[in-house]
């Protein structure tokens, strides 16, 4: 359902464009709502629309041939997915996918209409703003990836969200971009060393101090 007034709440960019661009452009968009879990774009896809997320959230994430899953970045409301402004920038498809995170609306630009938002300095400053502050934190993933051990990348998973985690031993796999294996070996290790307790779908820190040793070791 058309909401005017929360995308100019969450997207004020669209307050320095001119009213009458706005108004043509918000007739051609799309307003789309999508259930929990639902795949909005995957790898090879073209890319036919920029989001604006309303409400929700969607989870992007790279996929290997053997099932492993990267996280990349979520795009939740207010942000813009760097991904499909690349593929409109480059016409190019897809090279990732995105998964709703919850129930998720969101205006869908079309291609075209991006193209012509483009051509407006504030439009254009807000794309190219984000779009660096996503790759910073994609460099920093990368880095993370690259020179971090697992189970410093683990315990700083585990710390800042409370004494009990509700999760799942796959949940944070999919986190690390790891195995469940994996990192099912490395919490019983964390287990017999004290540091937390495991449960059915729970992670208790026993010794947060220690896990911040773990997670700042060098």
């Amino acid at each position: 359902m058309r909401d005017d007034a929360a995308l100019h709440a969450l997207y004020p960019v669209f307050d320095a464009l001119p009213a009458s661009l706005v108004a043509d452009t918000l007739a051609a968009a799309q307003w789309i709502d999508v259930p929990d879990g639902a795949v909005l774009f995957d790898e090879h896809q073209p890319c036919e629309g920029f989001p604006f997320v309303l409400d929700g959230a969607i989870r992007v994430t790279k996929h290997a041939p053997n099932g492993r899953e990267l996280p990349l970045y979520r795009v939740t409301a207010g942000e813009t997915c760097i991904l499909s402004s690349s593929c409109l920038l480059g016409h190019a498809p897809y090279t990732a996918r995105g998964v709703s995170e919850g129930p998720v609306r969101l205006m869908a630009l079309p291609a075209t209409r991006f193209d012509t938002l483009l051509a407006e300095p504030p439009f254009r400053d807000f794309v190219f703003r984000l779009f660096a502050e996503r790759i910073a934190g994609l460099m920093q993933l990368v880095e993370e990836v690259a020179f971090r051990r697992l189970d410093q990348r683990l315990a700083a998973v585990l710390l800042g969200k409370g004494r009990v985690l509700r999760v799942t031993h796959q949940q944070l796999a999919d986190e690390l971009g790891s195995v469940r294996e994996i990192v099912s070996r490395l919490l019983g290790g964390f287990a017999d060393q004290g540091l937390v307790r495991l449960g059915r779908e729970q992670v208790e820190l026993l010794d947060p101090a220690r896990l911040r040793e773990i997670a700042a070791t060098s």
